[in-house]
């Protein structure tokens, strides 16, 4: 009995061994990809990159991801250039998987390598790529690339001590990776052990101020973490110019008669078409007075889109306070507006009389007086942050004042919604009252609007320079002149015609 348990355990003992003599050589082979990245990089000529994002736990490509719509297709016109320009020649094609650092490592390895199949199918519909040139690698987690993006982040809680711990961590990662001759010298025990410590560079981030830096960059820093990197290499290819025979000229004795006469010669004449008339655009710069007159700076562009219709966007800011006296008067938002301009001023010019719309618009506030303060949104952060929004339609009037200017006068029903907060100042301190949601209904948005038109052929025809209007009584002048001289030619002939009748 004593001996059949020796043999069992002398059994289990030497699958464990051979288990993690297997996974040493893997981990081995993984240590190995930076190499030969950079051999690739010294052995071909040209090199192209491209990062591609994943969803977590997905392999599927998402073109709406990341900007991943427009890697895929630069990656696609450059596999076309390279097959229909014979000066460079596709010789390596390498996918390289990196993943978050949660999950396992047998995990993000196999989705590493179901991702790059899926990139290799999909670039296969733009050229054919023989599977000799493709190749796919796994970097494990990409700790170093969580390092940057903490470095890069100051709202990342518990700063100083999460980055302390990431750079202890990341370092402990890149030292497994070293050159060539570190490499072939890391015992298997060494690696071994290794292993073992990549697995608890989870769990001390995680234990980290009780999670709280952990679910932060889960949230914000991990998917861009969830990335292959496609790499592409080029080989010039030199082909010697082959000089062209020049061509054989010949003395050619003409028959006929080449004296050449007046009579004989013959001018085409040149028709010269003149230049196509410029389309004209109809642009203008805005600013709300309203605005202007509460201390509010705004500017706004508006442009004309063909068939009545028009895209408008505004901007204001006003960041105004005075802490001694508990005055603070700031608010900073945008809006964008889709207008259509009927009426028969807009017929005769653009961005002219009636138009009725649509709109959205997001802003945030800080209006206090000394008293009471109402603050829009939550305190701290970007605009999104605190965000109020509103939206409706719109009704105004574009009236031309001058050759280049007009005055808009608009006025927005709709709904504004969004959080507020109420406080009193204390002292140096603003004290929390009360958190607020607003539901309103009613006008959200009034215009009077100083409007510069700008562009070719822009301008209120009713408006014309001191030059033009000189021109126009020129003119008129010399029309009534004309009329003076036909009325007096008409009466002389009705008298001469009368005398001949008598």
């Amino acid at each position: 009995m004593y001996r059949m348990i020796k043999y069992i355990i002398l059994i289990a003992f030497l699958c464990f061994e051979s288990y993690l003599s297997a996974q040493i050589k893997h981990d081995v082979k993984e240590l190995q990809i930076k190499h030969d990245v950079k051999e690739s990089q010294q052995k071909y000529d040209v090199k192209d990159s491209v990062k591609i994002f994943f969803r977590q736990g997905k392999t599927n490509l998402d073109p709406t991801l990341s900007g991943n719509q427009w890697a895929l297709n630069r990656i696609a016109d450059t596999l076309r250039s390279s097959y229909a320009d014979s000066a460079y020649q596709l010789q390596k094609i390498l996918v390289v998987g990196s993943a978050s650092p949660e999950g396992s490592t047998s995990f993000n390895r196999w989705l590493s390598e179901k991702r790059a199949d899926v990139l290799f199918n999909h670039l296969s519909q733009y050229a054919t790529l023989p599977d000799s040139l493709k190749s796919s690698r796994f970097f494990g987690p990409d700790w170093m690339g969580l390092l940057q993006l903490a470095k890069n982040d100051p709202l990342l809680p518990f700063r100083e001590e999460t980055l302390s711990l990431l750079s202890q961590i990341a370092g402990e990662a890149e030292a497994g990776i070293g050159t060539q001759s570190n490499r072939q010298g890391s015992q298997p025990g060494q690696i071994r052990s290794q292993r073992w410590r990549i697995r608890s560079q989870l769990d001390r981030i995680r234990s980290l101020r009780g999670g709280i830096p952990y679910q932060y960059m889960y949230k914000k820093h991990f998917p861009s973490l969830r990335a292959s990197q496609l790499f592409l290499w080029y080989n010039r290819v030199y082909k010697p110019l082959i000089p062209s025979p020049m061509p054989e000229w010949k003395i050619v004795k003409l028959s006929v008669d080449t004296t050449i006469t007046p009579d004989s010669i013959h001018i085409e004449p040149i028709l010269i078409e003149p230049d196509a008339p410029r389309k004209p655009l109809y642009v203008a710069l805005r600013t709300n007075m309203l605005y202007d007159a509460l201390l509010m700076p705004n500017i706004g562009c508006e442009m004309y889109l063909g068939k009545s219709w028009s895209v408008a966007a505004n901007w204001l800011y006003g960041w105004w306070k005075t802490d001694r006296r508990h005055w603070y008067w700031r608010a900073y938002g945008g809006d964008i507006a889709i207008r259509k301009w009927w009426g028969k001023a807009s017929q005769q010019k653009p961005l002219t009389g009636h138009h009725i719309g649509i709109y959205a618009q997001i802003f945030t506030y800080d209006f206090e007086m000394g008293g009471r303060g109402y603050m829009g949104g939550k305190p701290g952060g970007t605009i999104w942050n605190k965000m109020n929004h509103a939206m409706g339609a719109e009704y105004g009037y574009s009236l031309p004042i001058a050759r280049k200017l007009n005055i808009d006068f608009s006025l927005g029903m709709g709904y504004w919604g969004g959080i507020y907060h109420e406080y009193k100042p204390r002292n140096h301190y603003y004290v929390w009252q009360a958190t607020k949601e607003r539901h309103w209904i009613g006008p959200t948005k009034l215009e009077v609007s100083l409007v510069w038109l700008q562009g070719h052929g822009n301008a209120n025809r009713s408006w014309k320079g001191k030059k033009e209007k000189v021109k126009e009584k020129e003119v008129k002048e010399k029309e009534k002149e004309k009329e003076v001289k036909e009325k007096e030619m008409r009466k002389k002939e009705d008298r001469k015609k009368g005398g001949a009748d008598e």
